[in-house]
């Protein structure tokens, strides 16, 4: 493996694999972890706590963000457009109460979120439950950060010794699989 090191980084044809799969990680990481959510999951949020019960959209917002364990927080921007797009399509109706639109689904909103697949947008996926899945990007993506500072700030020797360590831990990695 090459471990000559340039004054900006890691650099090199020979890290480009590195830096493809440190991008990977945090693409994967952010997706789960991050405060924005994929297309669609608004929606399937909105109408999984109006099932529940009605609610008003800042309660909405806060459901969400909770219920996440903070890792999602939707933008008003995003929720309010939504429950308008729901109320234009038959599936929830508003309320004036106090000054504010308490949402709450209809018929129709009910047969919508009986006929959705899957867990609600902020609860993991089966092979997430536990943490256990989510916390092997974050650690990763640490493990990359750290990597990159040693590559800039490091001297050759640590860059070196950095690398050996990395192949180390490369190897421990699949020696956990190759045990199940």
């Amino acid at each position: 493996m090459n471990t000559s090191h340039s004054a900006g980084g890691f650099g090199g044809a020979s890290f480009d694999g590195v830096w493809q799969a440190v991008e990977d990680l945090r693409s994967r990481f952010e997706k789960r972890t991050g405060t924005r959510a994929g297309r669609g999951e608004v929606r399937s949020a909105v109408l999984a706590l109006l099932g529940e019960r009605p609610m008003y959209g800042y309660q909405i917002i806060r459901e969400i963000e909770e219920r996440s364990g903070g890792n999602w927080k939707p933008s008003a921007g995003s929720v309010y457009p939504t429950l308008q797009l729901l109320a234009d399509e038959g599936f929830i109706s508003a309320e004036e109460s106090n000054g504010r639109k308490i949402y709450s689904l209809t018929e129709a909103g009910r047969e919508e979120l009986a006929a959705a697949e899957g867990p609600a947008p902020w609860e993991p996926a089966e092979s997430e439950r536990g943490g256990t899945f989510a916390a092997l990007p974050k650690a990763g993506f640490e493990l990359a950060q750290a990597a990159s500072q040693v590559g800039r700030t490091g001297s050759p020797e640590q860059v070196q010794e950095a690398v050996a360590v990395l192949d180390e831990a490369r190897r421990r990695l699949y020696s956990i699989l190759a045990q199940g």
